[in-house]
């Protein structure tokens, strides 16, 4: 799955678009929710070595919100990291060079978004 399949995904499930917020960083995308703003995903282009990976050629990654015990089964396989420049303990990077199914991936963005979600408080 490649980043344009994410962006695809989020603005047809979500409705939401990628948004470039950093002029150093241009090709990081954050998506996040049109109510309140909270961001649901992460996509970058980041060196293997700075995600303590072999190499310096760069590769894409997803960051998601996650639960935490969730992310310590993750992290036992390979294609996911500890959450790059974000909470460790609530966010997961997930590997964009084929190493993750497409369909983990996206139920991953799902989780994501739910829990990002605003709250909704039942009467």
């Amino acid at each position: 799955m490649d980043r344009q399949q994410i962006f695809d995904y989020a603005k047809g499930k979500y409705g939401t678009t990628s948004e470039y917020l950093w002029t150093r960083y241009p090709s990081y995308a954050v998506l996040r929710h049109s109510d309140n703003k909270k961001w649901y995903g992460v996509v970058m282009t980041v060196s293997k070595n700075r995600l303590g990976l072999q190499g310096t050629d760069a590769v894409d990654i997803l960051n998601v919100k996650c639960d935490p015990v969730m992310i310590g089964m993750l992290r036992q396989s390979s294609g996911f990291l500890p959450g790059y420049h974000m909470n460790k303990a609530n966010w997961l990077s997930v590997l964009l060079d084929g190493t993750v199914s497409d369909e983990q991936i996206l139920d991953l963005l799902d989780l994501s978004f739910q829990m990002t979600a605003k709250n909704r408080k039942i009467k």
